[in-house]
This record gives C-alpha cells, sequence and structure tokens, in this order.
C-alpha cells in the first residue's frame, strides 16, 4: 500500500500518466493486490492527490485516454466516506465540462455527473442547495436528451422536479427554473405526451422578462402547435386547441418557414374542419424524428391524429356514411376506417355505431368533446356525492 502511494505521489509530481495508470491497471505491482477496502482508500487517496496538486495540470490529463480510465476507474471504486475537499465532485466537474465541450459525449458526460455526492447538511463538504442541486439535474437531463437517452433523460428531470420548489429565492434563479421547465417539456414532447407537452410549451411561450429572445418565444408557441395537433382526440385536446387558437401571436407563425401552416391546421382543427393530405406535407417536414414514429396501426403519429380529427369533423356533418366513403374522405383503406371508428367509439371519442350487415357508420351526435367532459365531471360528482351521503352517520 505504502509503495503504491509513493508511485502516485511521484507520478502526479511529475505528471507521469503512465506510471499512474500502471497503479491502476491490472498487473502484479498495481492495487489489484489490495483488499476492496484498501483499493477504495488508495482511489480517495489518488483523487485528492490529482485535484489538489498545484503542479500537476488536470485539464492536460483529461486528454489522455489512460488518464481518463483511471479517473473513471477510481470514481467507481470510491469509500462511503467523505474524500477531503469534496474532491471527487470536482473531478466529476472537470471530467463532465471535458466531456461536453471537447469530445461532444453527452450521454458520458451526464453518466459521469450522476455520481455527484450532494448532500442537505450545510455542514457537509458534499452540501447543495435545492438551486445546486437542480442544475446538476437538468445538466444531466439536457445531456441526455441530446443523445435521445429519454429514459434517462426522464429520470433526471424528475429529480429536478422535486428539489425546484425548494428553491429559497426563485427570482434569483429564473434562469434555472426556465431551463427546468423547458426540458420536462421536451422529455414530455420525446415520450409522446403530447398534450402535457403542448401546455408546458406554451405555458413557456407566455414568459415575461428578458431571459427568452422573442424568436424562442415564438419558438415554444410553435412547439406547442406541433404538439397538440399531433396529441389523440378528446376533449383534452379540444381545451388546449382552444387556448392556442386564442393566442393572438398564431397567425405569427405564418412568418416562420418551419411553422408556416401550423396555424391553418389547427385553425382547422379547432373548427372541426375536414383537413386534406396535400395541407399537411410542410407540417410533416417540420417533425422531429422521434414524432414521425409508426403506430401498431401502421399510420404515423401525425395520420393517426389527423385520421381522428378528420373522423370527428365527418361526425359533425353527416348522420351516418358508408364505410367506403369514409375510407375515401379519411385517406385510408376500408379495413382501417371501420377499425379507427372502432377504436374511437370504444374509447368514448366518438359517439356512434357500426353496422356491419350495411356498410355503415352511423354517428349519434355531434360530437362536442367539451359537452362530453363536463357530462363525465357532472356525473362524477353526482356519484360522490350519492356515496358521501349514504356514507353519513347522524
Amino acid at each position: 500500500m505504502n509503495a503504491l502511494i509513493e508511485a502516485i505521489d511521484a507520478g502526479v509530481e511529475a505528471s507521469d500518466y503512465a506510471s499512474l495508470a500502471q497503479v491502476f491497471s491490472f498487473g502484479p505491482a498495481s492495487w489489484q493486490s489490495l483488499g476492496q477496502g484498501e483499493q477504495r482508500s488508495l482511489a480517495a487517496y489518488f483523487i485528492k492527490s490529482v485535484v489538489a496538486s498545484s503542479s500537476f495540470n488536470l485539464q492536460q490529463a483529461l486528454t489522455s485516454p489512460p488518464m481518463m480510465n483511471t479517473f473513471l476507474e477510481t470514481l467507481a471504486h470510491l469509500p462511503t466516506s467523505p474524500v477531503e475537499g469534496a474532491a471527487d465532485n470536482k473531478l466529476r466537474q472537470a471530467i463532465f465540462d471535458y466531456k461536453v465541450n471537447e469530445e461532444g459525449d453527452f450521454a458520458a458526460a451526464a453518466r459521469v455527473l450522476s455520481g455527484m455526492r450532494m448532500e442537505d447538511d450545510p455542514q457537509s463538504v458534499y452540501f447543495f442547495t435545492p438551486a445546486d442541486k437542480c442544475e446538476v439535474y437538468v445538466k444531466i437531463s439536457e445531456c441526455f436528451l441530446e443523445e435521445d437517452e429519454i429514459a434517462e433523460s426522464d429520470a433526471a428531470v424528475t429529480k429536478a422536479g422535486t428539489v425546484v420548489e425548494g428553491i429559497s429565492d426563485p427570482d434569483q434563479y429564473q434562469g434555472l427554473i426556465l431551463r427546468y421547465k423547458s426540458t420536462y417539456a421536451r422529455v414530455l414532447d420525446a415520450n409522446r405526451k403530447f398534450l402535457q407537452a403542448a401546455s408546458r410549451y406554451h405555458d413557456l411561450s407566455q414568459s415575461s422578462g428578458d431571459l427568452i429572445q422573442a424568436d424562442d418565444l415564438m419558438g415554444m408557441l410553435g412547439r406547442a402547435v406541433t404538439c397538440a395537433i399531433l396529441a389523440p382526440s378528446g376533449a383534452q385536446r379540444q381545451r388546449v386547441l382552444a387556448h392556442l387558437f386564442k393566442d393572438p401571436r398564431l397567425r405569427d407563425l405564418d412568418n416562420i418557414p418551419q411553422f408556416e401552416t401550423h396555424a391553418t391546421i389547427l385553425t382547422k382543427m379547432f373548427k372541426n374542419q375536414i383537413i386534406g393530405k396535400n395541407e399537411l406535407v410542410k407540417f410533416e417536414a417540420s417533425l422531429q424524428e422521434h414524432q414521425k414514429a409508426v403506430m401498431g396501426d401502421g399510420l404515423t403519429i401525425m395520420e393517426r391524429g389527423v385520421v381522428e380529427h378528420n373522423m370527428q369533423a365527418v361526425s359533425a356533418i353527416y348522420e351516418s356514411i358508408y364505410i367506403s366513403e369514409l375510407a375515401i374522405k379519411l385517406g385510408v383503406s376500408c379495413e382501417k376506417a371501420e377499425r379507427i371508428a372502432a377504436s374511437m367509439i370504444t374509447d368514448g371519442s366518438l359517439l356512434g355505431s357500426i353496422d356491419q350487415v350495411s356498410g355503415l357508420v352511423e354517428f349519434s351526435s355531434s360530437y362536442n368533446p367539451e359537452a362530453s367532459w363536463n357530462t363525465a365531471i357532472g356525473s362524477f360528482c353526482l356519484k360522490l356525492n350519492q356515496i358521501a351521503g349514504a356514507l353519513h352517520v347522524d
């Protein structure tokens, strides 16, 4: 053990990367000869030494593959007790910055930062305020998003959500809070939770102050419209569409090439008008990869959303329609039109029935999602009052 410590001291003093890497290799004269507890102590000693040394150039050492491997190996074998001066956290931050800025390896950077030790005790060398913790979690989530590792990004931004409310002076950290909200919206979008994402994007697009540029605010509005159009049909989407339709900036999206057809499509959806395939070409071109996924029925997310909308629009015009004619209006096969109608009737988003003998879809009435939602809420409240009354004891 003493010989290895001396080798570390000499290697750090001389910035001898080869000898330092040798200490933590698999050779006979390496830490492999030590017990697990001694290995952990030696790893802590090494990290403390390289971070505290005035002669060791840590930034230069990060460019050496053997040294980078040594840093990562020792960080994975630390004791549970604190490392002097929280040197392990300082090393993790340095590696994170290098991997992001020099290598562009965002996922690896996020994994390194995920090992940060953060404690609530102000007396601990690992003390982090809620704002400090939130920033770490947001950085991790942002990096995982860059690599489309959505589950990991979701986990990190969820942790940020648990501490963001604990920030004692929100006004001082408006920029950080906006980054958290933006990252959360992007994670919802990536997870195809389009209704929630649309609401989050729209809230962000209405942010005041100088922290978000006007162009970025319009970009958030455009993303909100995108997600609203892609969301499943129903009362909740109708309410989101209504909020966006009433936004006075909606028509300004026509001036942004990426979003130039969004206002028209959203308006048709809100007014329950049929949308033709030719109107969706530019909209489809603006979608991100995760928004172009093909669903189990063979339709893309966009096609599914538009077909369901057009089904609602048809139900507002016709009392009944032959499945063959419905398929033409929806731009799908007869079998697919029947399956979609059956699915929507089953989940309650379409009021009607299918007469397979006659090949007809019969609509009970014009579908009003807001009325349907209000009816459901009223029915729930009535039943709740009945249960409460039955349980009441004089």
